[in-house]
């Protein structure tokens, strides 16, 4: 059974999201949707509210470092064989 959620909010905020949002191939009701399940599979919000430009980066420089650890790969080959052995 599906229902209905209501969001009042600036008219300047919703066109400027709708805009931002078809950009990416989403209308506002698929990007609620998206946002919701987020929230439930993640049991909170699925990001870090801020404004502050240098807290971004650092989460960002964080998340980078984080991917970065793994193996690393000279070659296509070393990459392909390494992926042949995880199934």
């Amino acid at each position: 059974m599906n229902t209905t959620v209501n969001v009042r909010l600036e008219k300047k905020i919703k066109a400027e999201a709708s805009k931002t949002l078809s950009g990416l191939g989403l209308d506002m009701s698929t990007a609620v949707k998206m946002f919701l399940y987020q929230v439930v599979a993640e049991q909170g919000i699925p990001f870090v509210p801020t404004k502050n430009p240098a807290a971004i980066r650092a989460r960002w420089d964080a998340q980078v470092a984080e991917a970065l650890k793994g193996p690393g790969y000279k070659t296509a080959a070393e990459l392909h064989r390494a992926l042949a052995k995880i199934k």
